[in-house]
């Protein structure tokens, strides 16, 4: 049976695809990469890794890991994310295409460890100073493929560190926020920059009534939500950015630990990690609504600076929940060998906050996951 969504990446790089509807994949390998291995993976089955040699087509066939299937079980979606079992009633079909994805969704949702709500990053607005394009936001304007001129809808757009460089590139942008705070940064940023008349602000969440206080259908020629896409109902935001486009939609999500998390960090010191699969709702409840979505993966660096050892085990504490609370001693150890003087001490970081003066010998990274696709929604008379 073949599945969809399993990942295909070339190991140690951000290069990967995902398999579409027949289980089928396609992924460009530079030719001077010598060595490579490529490795498959699926919610609920084992890992391959297949080294790649001189070999032009590479079919693998994904098993059940048994203490996986456990896991899942645990957490409600059994079948739904194990690629579905075959029923014999006249045909074979795949609980993976008749199960509600989004129902599944919501039900992870109600176990998350806290709701997103716009007063929370009303707090965290104040850090957020983007003044310069980070390596995250020119990866993904790249990925966004903008053709000259176009118009576009940033959901979720905080303090414009996208908004604001699309706007300079002479694309007008609707920049939407939950946040009044984040939108206030914003308004800095645009009179900063001198953008007041291409870009409109927007106070509006997901879970507003788009049809009244929303972007008209079919307003921009592109709607995207970049590392936004916080939300109960996964599938109406979806289709809210569907119906918001002419041309183009997109999302990202992490595709793997969280981004609080240095995955690097937790694996040296034994500390237990969930990754996200939260990517893998989003493609599946797509196809759903009769979508093709593309995937592409890519990394974006994070550095944690701090001034002190002590100072360090208190921000990465952060990260020793769910049963790995008795690694602190583990962590102050991995950073007092780690810790490296940071050459940018004093200098604004990413948020604006000055960097401290520390740093770990090693950089973070986040995975994401690029997920676009062409509107399926018709424009309303």
């Amino acid at each position: 049976m073949p599945i969809i969504g399993a990942n295909v990446w070339l190991k140690n790089s951000s290069t990967g695809a995902i398999t579409d509807l027949d289980g089928k994949y396609s992924i460009t390998i530079d030719n001077s990469v010598v060595g490579g291995v490529l490795v498959f993976s699926y919610i609920g089955m084992s890992t391959q890794e297949v080294a790649i040699g001189n070999q032009n087509v590479i079919n693998v066939t994904l098993k059940f890991d048994t203490e996986k299937i456990d896991e899942v079980v645990v957490g409600g979606v059994a079948f739904l994310l194990l690629g579905g079992w075959p029923v014999a009633d006249g045909e074979n079909r795949s609980e993976l295409l008749s199960t509600d994805w989004n129902l599944e969704w919501m039900r992870l949702q109600a176990d998350r460890r806290r709701a997103d709500d716009s007063f929370e990053w009303d707090k965290r607005a104040r850090h957020f100073r983007p003044l310069e394009t980070a390596p995250y936001a020119r990866d993904f304007i790249k990925l966004l493929a903008l053709e000259p001129g176009e118009s576009v809808l940033d959901m979720g757009c905080g303090a414009g560190s996208i908004a604001i460089p699309l706007a300079q590139a002479g694309h007008p942008v609707i920049a939407a926020d939950f946040s009044p705070a984040m939108l206030g940064t914003l308004d800095a940023g645009i009179e900063y920059y001198g953008l007041e008349d291409r870009i409109t602000p927007l106070e509006l969440a997901w879970d507003d009534d788009w049809d009244l206080v929303g972007p008209v259908a079919k307003a921009v020629d592109v709607a995207f939500a970049s590392r936004s896409v916080t939300t109960t109902n996964l599938k109406d935001a979806l289709a809210k950015l569907d119906r918001t486009a002419r041309r183009r939609c997109a999302v990202t999500m992490v595709a793997n630990s969280s981004p609080r998390y240095d995955l690097h960090l937790m694996n040296a010191i034994g500390a237990s990690v969930t990754c996200s699969n939260g990517f893998v709702y989003a493609f599946n409840i797509l196809i759903q609504m009769g979508v093709l979505p593309q995937v592409t993966y890519f990394e974006s660096p994070r550095r944690d600076t701090f001034d002190s050892l002590e100072a360090g085990v208190a921000d990465f504490s952060r990260m020793l929940e769910h049963g790995n609370e008795d690694k602190i001693d583990r962590l102050r150890d991995y950073i007092a060998q780690h810790m490296i003087e940071n050459p940018h001490a004093g200098e604004p970081g990413s948020k604006g906050v000055p960097q401290g003066r520390y740093m770990l010998d090693h950089v973070r990274k986040v995975r994401w996951a690029f997920i676009a696709w062409e509107p399926v929604s018709e424009s309303r008379s």
